[in-house]
């Protein structure tokens, strides 16, 4: 591998430096970002080939970079990597132009093997059982938290839901199926 360069932006310390060992050995030249401000100020000589990014950090959300690093390197592969994955947001980040989306936890063989995947796997298994009603909750809480740009306020106003209620379901982990 001849200086293939790997951008991880995340705002989990531990994590950035778990993965940035990991990404070193297998041969990637690796930068860390912990927020997207701090990724929009790197050296603009560098040529990045792959980036993993956080969905929910302090300051702006990891989806915000994806238009900025397409324009910068229109060769990137980009793969959103999130705690709060939700239907709504995987949407949002292909069509922004991610190239994949994957839920945390993922270990380093994961991410890259979804970094490297150029097709859409058709063989994927499809879920025999529908989604729980607190799984259709909590995907129907990001998208209306989507819409509203993230606004908490505007967001509880919409669902008819105090604002304190709207906080403690988005504290929380997403709901397993």
């Amino acid at each position: 591998m001849s200086e293939q360069h790997f951008l991880v932006v995340d705002d989990d310390e531990v994590f950035t430096r778990v993965l940035g060992r990991s990404l070193t050995r297998r041969g990637f030249q690796v930068t860390i970002a912990h927020s997207a401000e701090q990724a929009r100020n790197l050296d603009s000589q560098t040529s990045i080939q792959w980036a993993t990014l956080d969905l929910k950090m302090t300051g702006a959300s990891g989806l915000s970079l994806i238009p900025w690093l397409r324009e910068q390197y229109p060769e990137i592969r980009i793969l959103v990597l999130t705690g709060y994955a939700s239907i709504a947001t995987a949407v949002d980040a292909i069509k922004l132009g991610a190239d994949q989306y994957l839920p945390k936890p993922a270990d380093t063989d994961q991410i890259l093997a979804a970094l490297n995947a150029v097709q859409p796997n058709l063989a994927q298994p499809v879920a025999h059982e529908p989604m729980s009603v607190n799984r259709l909750e909590w995907e129907h809480i990001q998208q209306v938290l989507q819409q509203h740009e993230g606004n908490i306020s505007a967001t509880a106003r919409a669902l008819n839901m105090h604002r304190r209620t709207l906080q403690r379901k988005l504290a929380k982990y997403p709901v397993k199926r």
